[in-house]
């Protein structure tokens, strides 16, 4: 019965460490990140208590040829964003991830995300997978209505 009882707690122990392990802290989420479609690299950094996120690297950094607004080998800017003023803003270096709070182990939440390709905000939640799969769900009203982009660290 002894054997049974430490064989038990040992099992218990062993599950908690290894859980405690996969945690992961406010930091976790900080560094490089390449996105689901592979065409950028979103820095993820803190400030404030905040986390947030902002295009470090873009595989197509220019217009292609065929643009059909004109802007052909021209810098990639914010020109979707509502703003007329801040059309102009090179992609590169916007801040697209904005004001998250950590909640809990592997949860970021209350935060908004940015779509430069259509000049959209939305609500956004981050959930880490793992330390190198990010799951990225920006929605409308509720979490259910949305979309999650699955991201990898950078080496």
């Amino acid at each position: 019965m002894k054997k049974t009882g430490f064989a038990l707690g040992f099992i218990l122990a062993c599950l908690f460490a290894l859980s405690a392990a996969q945690a992961a802290g406010p930091d976790a989420v900080v560094g490089k990140w390449l996105n689901g479609k592979q065409t950028a690299h979103v820095e993820i950094y803190q400030a404030g208590g905040k986390y947030y996120g902002k295009i470090v690297w873009l595989k197509e950094p220019l217009y292609p040829a065929d643009d059909k607004k004109g802007m052909a080998g021209k810098q990639k800017v914010d020109r979707e964003n509502p703003d007329a003023a801040k059309r102009s803003q090179p992609i590169l270096g916007l801040v697209i991830l904005r004001d998250f709070s950590f909640i809990r182990d592997n949860l970021w939440e209350d935060g908004m995300i940015y779509d430069p390709e259509n000049g959209k905000d939305y609500k956004c939640k981050m959930t880490l997978e793992s330390p190198d799969i990010l799951n990225v769900r920006g929605f409308i009203g509720i979490s259910l209505i949305g979309r999650t982009d699955t991201w990898t660290r950078v080496k």
